[in-house]
């Protein structure tokens, strides 16, 4: 079949979140074919281009959500009346209190009502960023019912919710609608059509990457299925807390715009979840936010992400189980990830074990703390560790180091883990913490704590404490290093559990079938050609062989070709 993959700021851009899982999913489903339909965050993204792509995918089709779109069209007076009374919709909702299911179709009516817009009178660039816009969001920040929390908005605050307002419903303006005639722009091969020639459209992640998804089934009837490995609603959360885990930028805007953000993400995130045939979280504690979100149980299949086990079999297998005093950490160097109640629990660690070493591997996060959050960590690791020397002619060494994978001690990553017998994960915040699975990939025993998916990932492989609490920390690892036993039936366990839930394999296995279920339960979508200038079917419209899902072989003979071309199924 024909899937049009829908991303946000990742595949198949050689950087962003969701570019490993999309590209081993493309690769592995060999039997289907791909067009890919990606947002891209910013200019550096799009200046490191895109990976090496597998024959399968069939076009490309690219825009961008952080540069002007500026189309120049703007709207007549009949036409300015009707963006007035959808836009007035769509306020109202996002600024709506409580759980409104009246709210939810107004925004679902407005939302859907700009796109009926943008596709027959052009683009809403400067509808949305009009002075008529501003009125009406004002409007509904002051009107009874409003939640209080929007109602200090103030000019700059409309204006800056009317930008990123505009960002965010910039799909609903893009060429991707054409009705499979190969009309419209965007990159790759623009004969291939558009999201009409799709069977089923998967969408990597919520937000503004299920949008195409949205209109594709409102105006085509297709299948939505929709992935989250991060729910996009609780990343925003975190971002209007000024958490490291956030789009940049949102933190720091005031509280009534970051009001009115999370309206509109809630609001969204509701009818993504209320359109969608099949949505696939990445583990239970992001099918819990969804189910909050109002997405229906029953549409709901976890699917872990798939990881490739053949990277860490060697480390896996191997009978050394590594340094008995050294303990290994591995990420992002962010302050989510609490290093500071890590280096605390080393200095327990050293007092009851003084030979122990603690190696932190991995490289600092994006974003304005990404220098200074390791920073900190170094000045702390000095502070507490002073270089040490075993007699007056040794030159001292911290027992604290900080490398980077690809260094000589740690060249690939499997390495860095290999380099420990015991591997820690300190988080405060976490989604699935994929860290935690290639140690556990690596046989290696773990000490994390009890933050987002790490207890369903460890499943009594590994010991768990609670976060921000470097004692607790400290006295399991201490624990672990003291009992070679239980450290080696620990890891052996954890790699048990890794091969048999969080593999490639597994993970394509689960959405090949999903695929099939959701095209087998979609109704029959016949193309307009079907049909002749009376509205009665024409016969033999469509001959048996354009339903084969393969690529002819290449001795065909043309009479079998004739008609079938690339099956569209």
């Amino acid at each position: 079949m024909r899937i049009g993959l829908l991303t946000d700021g990742g595949y198949p851009y050689a950087t962003g979140e969701s570019r490993l899982w999309c590209d081993r999913l493309v690769r592995g489903l060999t039997q289907h074919e791909f067009d890919i339909y990606a947002l891209s965050r910013s200019a550096q993204q799009e200046g490191r281009g895109w990976i090496a792509l597998p024959p399968q995918v069939r076009q490309v089709r690219t825009a961008a959500l952080w540069a002007p779109a500026d189309d120049g069209r703007t709207y007549g007076r009949r036409d300015r009346r009707r963006f007035a009374a959808h836009f007035k919709q769509l306020a109202a909702a996002i600024c709506a209190a409580g759980e409104d299911p009246a709210a939810a179709d107004d925004f679902a009516a407005g939302l859907y009502g700009l796109a009926d817009l943008a596709r027959e009178r052009g683009g809403l660039y400067a509808a949305l960023r009009s002075e008529v816009a501003v009125r009406l969001l004002e409007a509904a920040c002051r009107a009874p019912g409003a939640r209080r929390s929007v109602h200090a908005t103030g000019v700059t605050g409309y204006l800056a919710f009317a930008d990123h307002l505009e960002r965010a419903l910039r799909p609903l303006s893009l060429d991707w609608y054409a009705d499979g005639d190969g009309s419209g722009g965007g990159d790759g091969d623009s004969s291939a059509g558009g999201l009409a020639g799709v069977d089923l459209c998967h969408a990597a992640s919520g937000g503004s990457a299920a949008l195409p998804g949205l209109l594709a089934k409102r105006f085509f009837g297709v299948p939505l299925l929709v992935t989250e490995y991060g729910v996009q609603l609780r990343a925003h959360y975190l971002a209007s807390g000024g958490s490291a885990a956030e789009p940049a930028g949102t933190a720091a805007l005031g509280a009534p715009v970051r009001a009115l953000l999370a309206g509109f993400q809630g609001r969204l995130a509701a009818e993504v979840y209320r359109q969608a045939a099949v949505i696939t979280p990445g583990n239970a504690h992001a099918r819990r936010w969804q189910e909050r979100c109002g997405a229906d149980p029953a549409k709901l299949r976890t699917v872990y992400p798939g990881m490739e086990a053949e990277r860490f079999a060697a480390v896996g297998e191997s009978d050394d189980g590594g340094d008995t005093d050294t303990v290994v950490w591995v990420g992002r160097i962010e302050p989510a990830k609490d290093l500071v109640s890590l280096l605390h629990a080393f200095a327990d660690i050293r007092t009851a074990r003084p030979g122990a070493r603690l190696r932190i591997i991995g490289a600092p996060a994006q974003g304005a703390e990404a220098a200074d959050y390791p920073a900190h960590c170094r000045a702390l690791a000095a502070q507490l560790f002073p270089d040490e020397a075993p007699d007056a002619h040794a030159v001292g060494e911290n027992p604290v180091s900080f490398e980077e994978i690809g260094c000589p001690e740690a060249p690939e990553l499997p390495d860095a883990y290999a380099a420990g017998s015991v591997v820690v994960l300190s988080s405060i915040v976490e989604g699935f913490p994929l860290s935690l699975v290639e140690a556990m990939f690596c046989g290696r025993a773990t000490v994390s704590t009890d933050v987002g998916a790490v207890v369903e990932v460890i499943g009594g492989t590994g010991l768990v404490v609670p976060p921000r609490n470097p004692k607790a920390l400290a006295d399991a690892v201490v624990g672990l290093l003291a009992d070679d036993e239980r450290r080696e039936r620990l890891g052996a366990a954890a790699r048990a559990r890794a091969v048999e839930l969080f593999t490639v394999e597994q993970n394509l296995a689960a959405f090949r079938s999903i695929y099939l279920e959701i095209v087998s339960h979609a109704p029959v979508r016949r193309p307009a050609e079907a049909v002749g200038a009376d509205g009665a079917p024409l016969p033999f419209a469509h001959p048996a062989e354009g339903h084969v899902p393969s690529r002819w072989p290449v001795g065909a003979t043309a009479g079998t070709t004739a008609g079938a071309g690339e099956s569209d199924v």
